[in-house]
């Protein structure tokens, strides 16, 4: 008798068991579910092949290839569902593989955009507007791809669907080494960095060596204008005298461009192989580079950091002239 009712207690538990895990398992699916769900609204834009504009008809372009660059700095305000970076830099290359020629565009990070919000799965759950170098630190990712996926959506939306094929993000503190490797980089310094560092005199051609250079590239507090639109101009020009610095080096140096990926190696994540990295920046140095280009806009203070609001007719302007070419009648 004894041994029935502990067989039909011993049942009863074991069911009970079972039934905890089947609801819990059932839970999760329903949460899962919901999250695919609520990740398909809103769409992702995707660029028209064929528009008017200005009353001509334009198509296009097949054969474009985007690259596009994250420069990560640390976030003040890091929590558990952060991963706690975001993009302080953003530049997007464009590839012409018909004309074989490229061009950069350079997005201001307080730009107020639609920004995904993703559950730790990475799915989308929704969107919200805020500065685009926050789209970044929106999940909790160690490898960083599903960062840098989620910024390359936001940069796609801004561009008007026009799709991002590959990024790469590096730490800012890349900056020294990808200096010092190409020998320094001359700069005729644009502010005043008294304080900061009293060698970079303003109006000064100086040739920027180890932290200097990053300190020339990212400092903003304590200078006279502190604006980001101001830190970007420096960057422009720091960029175009590296690419200068950089064909050079790749010109005398047949392995200059697998030491410039190796250099990299520590402090980057990108979506392609060794190979296809070298391959990308090889372009860099046979293509015709068309130079720097960026979108209009007004920057405000907000509640609690600036945000640069795009202008509407410079975005449209800038993906017509990069992305789209008139339609043979």
């Amino acid at each position: 008798m004894r041994k029935a009712k502990s067989k039909r207690l011993y049942l009863k538990i074991i069911a009970l068991a079972l039934a905890i895990v089947f609801f819990i398992t059932l839970g999760f699916l329903a949460l899962e579910l919901w999250e695919r769900n609520q990740g398909r609204f809103p769409e992702q834009e995707v660029a028209q092949s064929e528009v008017t504009y200005q009353g001509k008809e334009y198509v296009l372009k097949d054969n474009v290839e985007t690259f596009l660059a994250l420069g990560l700095d640390q976030f003040e305000d890091n929590n558990d569902w952060s991963n706690g970076k975001q993009a302080d830099f953003l530049m997007l290359f464009v590839f012409d593989n018909d004309t074989k020629q490229s061009t950069a565009i350079q997005i201001n990070r307080d730009t107020m955009t639609a920004v995904n919000r993703l559950d730790i799965g990475g799915n989308k759950i929704d969107s919200q507007v805020m500065q685009i170098a926050l789209a970044y630190n929106y999940i909790y990712d160690d490898s960083g791809k599903l960062s840098c996926r989620n910024t390359a959506d936001s940069v796609s939306q801004l561009l008007r669907g026009i799709p991002v094929n590959h990024y790469l993000s590096f730490t800012m503190n890349a900056v020294p080494a990808i200096n010092d490797l190409v020998g320094g980089v001359e700069v005729n310094v644009l502010d005043d960095f008294t304080g900061i560092d009293d060698a970079l005199i303003k109006g000064q051609n100086t040739t920027l060596k180890g932290e200097q250079a990053l300190t020339y590239v990212r400092a903003r507090k304590g200078l006279e204008d502190s604006t980001n639109l101001h830190r970007m101009e420096r960057q422009q020009q720091y960029l175009q005298n590296l690419y200068t610095k950089t064909l050079s080096c790749m010109e005398q140096d047949e392995e200059f461009t697998l030491r410039l990926v190796d250099s990299m190696d520590d402090h980057m994540v990108y979506d392609s192989t060794d190979y296809r990295m070298k391959e990308l920046i090889n372009k860099f140095a046979t293509y015709q580079f068309q130079g720097i280009k960026e979108i209009q806009g007004e920057s405000k203070a907000g509640d609690q950091f600036m945000e640069f609001y795009a202008d509407e007719s410079s975005i449209e302007q800038l993906v017509m002239d990069v992305f789209y070419e008139v339609k043979n009648s």
